[in-house]
């Protein structure tokens, strides 16, 4: 009877353990659960290591190169073209024939005034006849009269002649297309046998006087890099059909104001533009070729280099966070902090801050899915 009963107690010290450690596992499992569950609501925040360097300063843009002289030479008359005399490409001399129009119905209505001059010249005639016969006669109120006839057909006669004239010097002008200086034919759109469609006939650059690129930066860039005028900028033309492509020497031949960029509709401050107007010289272009330049300055200073999206504003101060990693009972927890810092050097894409700021092996939060305060709980992607 006593060793049932041992055995009754050895059976309720067994179950009692056994719940013991099923409430146990139960507190742990919940424990855990709530503390993932937890740390799934937390902010997610993508970080990234930041490195000790000096700000580089970097400017590239592209463009066409256009020619500093340019002539669009179109037809005048709008006759039809007889000839075209060059091709694109071509070198000409000034006062070379480029096209040759069709002036037969301008050369009838020169032929048509001349003709009427000889009428006005045929009828003045009569009237000198008739001034004489009344002088002879005696009759001065008759000789009067014929006096202001007279002086009347002499100022049609020149006017005529004046109209003559003209239309001689309209038609010497018009009736073919010269060259108004030594250049290249960079486009023709006359067509033998047809009216012109409003585009000038031909276009010619005065390869002597060189090529202009134009490219737009900010203000700070430019100023930073220590841009000046009449400054050497080494450029790039682009390969070109058989024509490698090759580099250029080009002289900032100005810089000027080009308004601001940005700053509306919730977006950042607007930023001073500047426009760089590159003058090119090379026996070799011909216009039209597609240039780049690329030009690059790092700061002798060093400091902690930091993706512009990782800096945040508050009125005129600055600041970022950094993952703080903090032990926990049941693991690791990291923890955003915020650290204020100046701008030494700042570009479009990254800011240079202090050495005293961070520490080596730091991660500094770039992005995060809710707006965070000092010492928030993050998550890290």
């Amino acid at each position: 009877m006593e060793l049932s009963k041992e055995q009754v107690d050895r059976k309720r010290k067994r179950w009692i353990a056994a719940v013991m450690l099923l409430l146990a596992a139960v507190l742990l499992f919940f424990t855990l659960f709530s503390n993932t569950l937890q740390s799934v609501t937390l902010p997610k925040a993508r970080t990234g290591l930041v490195a000790i360097g000096g700000m580089k300063y970097k400017l590239e843009g592209s463009g066409i190169l256009q020619p500093v002289n340019q002539a669009e030479l179109p037809n005048a008359a709008g006759w039809k073209v007889r000839e075209v005399l060059v091709k694109e490409g071509q070198a000409v001399k000034k006062g070379q024939k480029l096209i040759l129009y069709n002036s037969a119905s301008a050369e009838r209505e020169l032929e048509d005034e001349i003709a009427q001059l000889e009428k006005l010249t045929i009828a003045l005639e009569g009237v000198q006849e008739q001034y004489r016969m009344s002088m002879v006669e005696g009759d001065e109120s008759a000789a009067r009269g014929v006096k202001r006839e007279l002086a009347t057909r002499n100022i049609d006669i020149s006017m005529q002649q004046r109209r003559i004239n003209g239309m001689r010097e309209q038609l010497n002008q018009q009736r073919e297309l010269a060259a108004p200086f030594d250049g290249i034919v960079t486009k023709v759109n006359a067509v033998e046998g047809l009216i012109s469609a409003g585009l000038p006939d031909v276009v010619i650059t005065n390869s002597e006087l060189g090529y202009r690129l134009e490219i737009v930066a900010d203000s700070g860039l430019v100023d930073r890099l220590g841009l000046a005028h009449k400054q050497p900028i080494e450029l790039r033309a682009a390969a070109e059909g058989e024509q490698p492509a090759r580099s250029l020497e080009g002289i900032i031949d100005e810089i000027a104001d080009a308004g601001s960029a940005g700053g509306s509709g919730g977006a950042p401050a607007a930023v001073r533009q500047k426009q760089l107007r590159i003058h090119v010289a090379d026996a070799a272009l011909k216009g039209g070729e597609q240039v780049s330049v690329k030009l690059e300055r790092a700061t002798s200073g060093k400091g902690w280099i930091i993706p512009n999206e990782a800096v945040h504003r508050e009125g005129e101060s600055r600041y970022i966070y950094k993952v703080e990693q903090q032990r926990g009972a049941l693991g690791n927890v990291f923890v955003a902090r915020k650290v204020p810092i100046e701008a030494s050097e700042t570009t479009e894409r990254e800011t240079m801050i202090g050495q005293d700021r961070l520490y080596e092996g730091d991660l500094v939060i770039l992005e995060s899915s809710e707006p965070l305060q000092d010492g928030n709980r993050v998550r890290l992607q």
